[in-house]
């Protein structure tokens, strides 16, 4: 585990140089910087999913899996175009590669499991959490929410490991925040929390 993670960090500086950036392919469990000359409220942490995909506000989803970072980036410049009245300077790099060590993709180790956050939430990506974690807890943990996010529709999704089938929980915080109560969901290794982005009148 100790040579994966020194070759992992020897990769990344090799890309922080810029000497892998032009020819690196993009994979899932990347982290990626995005910057917004134009607009900082846009600046963020993107989390290459499973599906190989980001989430970009006002952008919506990115393909990135399999692509370098200077064809992400011209993706995202064309699909915020549209909401600048200029073309928008947009910067992506490399902030993390994806980490799969092992022993702790099933349930985690000593007394954590791994918990995925995605879409508006301060601190997007994989989150170890102590078992018996729920949901609120989470968000409060994970640094919270983002400006933009659509505090009425979070949603929690779950994969049965045996059958494959997912389930998807409604959680609205905004009725928390409003002084309503709150459903009790327990956290499972793998679940992953969706914060959508608000709509316009939302």
């Amino acid at each position: 585990m100790k040579k994966t993670l020194i070759a992992a960090s020897a990769a990344l500086a090799l890309l922080a140089t810029g000497a892998l950036a032009q020819s690196y392919g993009i994979k899932p469990g990347d982290k990626l910087q995005l910057e917004v000359l134009e607009d900082p409220s846009l600046n963020r942490t993107l989390l290459v999913l499973p599906d190989g995909t980001v989430s970009v506000p006002f952008a919506g989803t990115v393909n990135a899996q399999g692509r370098t970072v200077a064809e992400i980036q011209a993706a995202i410049t064309a699909a915020l175009a549209p909401n600048f009245a200029t073309t928008p300077t947009v910067s992506v790099s490399v902030g993390e590669l994806g980490q799969r060590a092992a022993g702790t993709a099933a349930g985690g180790t000593g007394g954590l499991i791994p918990v995925y956050a995605i879409g508006e939430v301060a601190t997007p990506g994989k989150i170890d959490v102590r078992k018996g974690t729920t949901l609120l807890q989470f968000l409060a943990q994970s640094g919270g929410l983002s400006k933009f996010a659509a505090t009425s529709r979070i949603q929690l999704r779950r994969v049965d490991p045996k059958t494959g089938q997912e389930t998807v929980y409604k959680f609205n915080y905004k009725a928390v925040q409003d002084g309503g109560s709150a459903p009790t969901i327990v956290l499972r290794p793998g679940d992953v929390i969706v914060v959508p982005e608000r709509r316009l009148f939302e």
